[in-house]
């Protein structure tokens, strides 16, 4: 039962008017030959919107925002790919963006109790190693993608959010110490080092970096939320170590880096714009025609560039859309995920999923953003809900169930066995 139906129903609306008015923009501006097109974009996102809708009253929710902000991002996506180079219907990304909804649910169903994810702990680590596995044996020709035919999936993706749940599990066994020559320390740390240690190998092996970055976010996150647990108790000595762990870790990455990552590094873009300065050029050249309000959905020319609907798609939506466009789509997805930050979690688990869903998706963002303005080295990862991918969709979806269910955890666990935190949060048992 919905707590406010008129709050519901308004939230509804401006929805429905924000898709309706991107909509007028395409009909006004936009590059077509006729109109059946644009009826049949606009019947595929307004029934989407309905659909979703009705379905989400189904679900005991304490709160459904991030719910409007998450099917008003994903369908202004669908209107963004369906301009790239010409008004049409993006049917692939229309599927993937289903495909995140419903993967959204599953997210938010899976990760409600607390307990339930604890008990399987196991699991969670069980199924990370199977995905190295698979990255090891199926993927062929150190690549991160399996192919079936047209289909392709990259089971990279996949690890990141067991990662966040290998993080989050890990916060209430700080208080199970060990000694091991003259430091106390926690075996699920050394579990969470050696599984951060085997990303960085998988990546290094596919020769493929650019999404090195969101893990170590994720781990970053974690780490410092296990100190801050309120029964953590982490020694000076720990931090001492853990500082040079990561100081020598850096220095190492820069120096022995992969001669594509050193050229990526030093690369003037202005010099070879037709080889590695190729996209960031070209991204830039549409940004400054884009202007501040876009050349017009579907007159872009960065349609002609290679991933022009992934790696750079920031720049394409500039193009085509304008800088405003791009700055209010990536405050929708901001405000997505600062939602269940403001809002205080549930449960310090439930807390520190939302920091590892948090880290993960603005460093996408940061990556794809600045490396397609140039100003770090071009890394080829998505943004998170717009670039196409049908993998980076629907994980994208279920992380975001993830944060979902912090805000609503399960009502058995909430009403339960919770008790008060020295520091004033909760937690479960």
């Amino acid at each position: 039962m919905i707590a406010n139906p008129v709050s519901y129903v308004f939230s509804c609306l401006f929805v429905v008017l924000a898709h309706g008015a991107m909509l007028v923009n395409v009909f006004i501006n936009g590059s077509y030959t006729g109109m059946g097109t644009i009826v049949l974009l606009a019947s595929a996102v307004f029934i989407l919107d309905i659909a979703y809708f009705i379905a989400m009253p189904f679900f005991r929710q304490s709160s459904y925002s991030v719910d409007f902000l998450l099917i008003l991002i994903l369908n202004m996506s669908v209107i963004f790919q369906s301009s790239f180079g010409g008004i049409h219907f993006a049917v692939k990304h229309y599927i993937t963006v289903i495909a995140a909804l419903i993967a959204c649910r599953f997210g938010y169903i899976l990760c409600r109790s607390h307990n339930g994810i604890q008990s399987r702990r196991k699991q969670i680590y069980i199924v990370i190693l199977i995905l190295f596995a698979v990255i090891f044996t199926l993927t062929g020709s150190r690549s991160m993608w399996i192919s079936f035919g047209s289909v392709s999936i990259q089971p990279s993706e996949f690890i990141k959010p067991l990662f966040v749940l290998a993080c989050a599990t890990s916060v209430t066994e700080q208080q199970k110490k060990h000694k091991i020559l003259c430091f106390n320390v926690v075996y699920e740390n050394i579990a969470l080092f050696g599984l951060m240690v085997m990303i960085f190998v998988v990546q290094w092996w596919c020769r493929d970096l650019g999404s090195l970055p969101t893990f170590i976010g994720i781990y970053i996150c974690g780490f410092l939320l296990r100190i801050c647990y309120p029964r953590a108790k982490f020694s000076k000595k720990t931090f001492v170590a853990a500082g040079i762990v990561l100081l020598a870790t850096a220095v190492a990455a820069f120096m022995y880096a992969p001669s594509y990552v050193q050229d990526r590094l030093h690369v003037d873009i202005w010099s070879d714009t037709d080889g590695s300065g190729y996209q960031q050029s070209r991204a830039l050249i549409g940004i400054a025609n884009g202007g501040w309000f876009g050349v017009g959905p579907g007159h872009g020319r960065l349609c002609e560039v290679f991933a022009h609907d992934n790696d750079i798609v920031f720049a394409t939506v500039c193009e085509e859309w304008g800088l405003l466009y791009a700055l209010m789509m990536i405050c929708v997805i901001l405000i997505t995920l600062a939602i269940p930050l403001i809002n205080s979690p549930r449960s310090y688990f439930h807390g520190t999923i939302a920091a590892g869903v948090c880290a993960a998706f603005t460093v996408q963002m940061a990556l794809n953003i600045f490396g397609s303005c140039n100003m770090i080295p071009f890394t080829g990862v998505t943004i998170p809900f717009i670039s196409t991918g049908g993998s980076s969709m629907a994980v994208s979806g279920f992380m975001t169930g993830m944060l979902i269910a912090g805000q609503s955890p399960d009502l058995g666990e909430r009403h339960g066995t919770t008790k008060k935190l020295p520091s004033g949060g909760r937690r479960v048992h």
